[in-house]
């Protein structure tokens, strides 16, 4: 049984109020809220056994080692890596794409090409754009069409024996558009190609499964999974993990160092230079637990029943457009009403309680391609209610009339 009044107390910030008015989140797409259990995490770890790991033979440096290498496992099954060290602690999706985008400067030559799609994430298209520019290697784009899908025909003919890499996002953060990626991973296999996917927007919603994807890379954020800000995966296959340099220099990450050479240390550590984030890894693990034991097909379910009813809502609304109406998508809308900048839209509805983002959504070329300063995005998550829509669409309807 979904009792989302029993979810909703184990949120703290949910009973929060804004304004004087009750909050609703329906910023779940820029970061998720964190459930009691995670804080509690966090908190035993400081109050407890706070240490750092790896190197200490003392027992509370042990015992942190331990906690943050369990989670590294919590976080393999739950991708479906096939071993732990494929898994690789990041500060997040941001750092993993850097990771693998500056590594690739020592594998690829001019003339050289990459792919990227049109509904990318800021963060999966300047790595690239710089990776182009050190390299001299050429990148192409996949457009998008009105629909907010990828135009899978062009693709095909963007590829060809000279790509060496494809990095495409899972799911659009600014639209909530689910990607193909199994289809583009096997074309771009077929190339010899490797696959890098932006999944930060997808993995609150779906379950991947690495191994079934075949995907080369992956990667994520535990703060869009309930889990903290600071800590993220890069996952990899082994063969690739291995082809790549280390992106940092320091401790952690040698097995021998002299004045004269320095010896890399075995995956996962190659890429862990410096004290990590332990607290955030240990959280990330106690996030995923919590979001398993609910379930992801529960999850999908009832975001797919808030978004049903909140399309249907806003639609009703005379001048209102929704961007991104893509049959296969996740719990996110954005949408603009007529002669209204969608800034001053988001700063009424906060008058109101409600939180939403505004803006480009670090997402330029998915605005540019609309012709349109930015939207306004409601992104919703389990934990949300329709008497929350219904709140967030008397609001709306308000800004339009103070704003028309």
């Amino acid at each position: 049984m979904f009792d989302i009044d029993s979810i909703r107390t184990e949120f703290p910030i949910l009973k929060r109020t804004i304004n004087g008015k009750p909050l609703v989140y329906f910023d779940n797409a820029a970061t998720s809220q964190t459930p009691q259990v995670v804080i509690d995490a966090i908190v035993d770890y400081y109050s407890n056994y706070n240490a750092n790991i790896h190197r200490g033979v003392h027992t509370l440096s042990q015992e942190a080692t331990d906690k943050y290498e369990q989670a590294r496992i919590k976080i393999q099954k739950h991708f479906n890596a096939k071993k732990p060290y494929e898994v690789i602690l990041t500060a997040g999706t941001t750092h993993s794409i850097n990771i693998v985008a500056t590594g690739f400067s020592s594998l690829l030559k001019k003339g050289d090409e990459v792919i990227v799609s049109a509904l990318e994430h800021h963060s999966n298209i300047v790595p690239w754009q710089m990776l182009c520019e050190r390299t001299g290697a050429i990148l192409k784009v996949i457009p998008m069409n009105e629909e907010g899908e990828l135009q899978m025909d062009v693709y095909d003919e963007l590829l060809t024996a000279k790509t060496k890499v494809v990095f495409v996002n899972h799911v659009s953060n600014a639209l909530g558009t689910i990607n193909p990626i199994k289809e583009i991973i096997d074309k771009a296999h077929k190339f010899g190609a490797a696959v890098l996917i932006d999944g930060a927007q997808a993995c609150p919603h779906i379950k991947p499964n690495v191994q079934e994807l075949d995907v080369d890379f992956y990667v994520a954020s535990a703060h869009k999974i309930y889990g903290p800000t600071g800590v993220g995966i890069l996952y990899g296959k082994e063969e690739w993990l291995n082809k790549l340099p280390p992106y940092q220099g320091g401790g952690e990450m040698i097995k021998e160092v002299t004045f004269e050479k320095t010896t890399y240390a075995d995956l996962p550590h190659k890429f862990e230079a410096g004290t990590p984030n332990i607290c955030g890894g240990i959280a990330f693990g106690v996030a995923l637990d919590y979001a398993n034991n609910i379930g992801f097909d529960v999850i999908a379910k009832r975001e797919n029943e808030l978004l049903v009813y909140a399309t249907k809502k806003l639609l009703e609304i005379e001048g209102l457009r929704i961007y991104g109406t893509s049959e296969e998508k996740t719990a996110v809308i954005s949408f603009n009403i007529d002669g209204i900048h969608p800034y001053d839209i988001g700063v009424i509805i906060d008058k109101l309680g409600i939180a939403v983002r505004t803006g480009h959504h670090c997402a330029q070329p998915i605005m540019n391609f609309y012709k349109i300063p930015g939207t306004v995005r409601a992104s919703f998550s389990f934990y949300n209610t329709f008497e929350e829509i219904d709140v967030f669409i008397t609001a709306v309807k308000r800004a339009k009339m103070m704003l028309s």
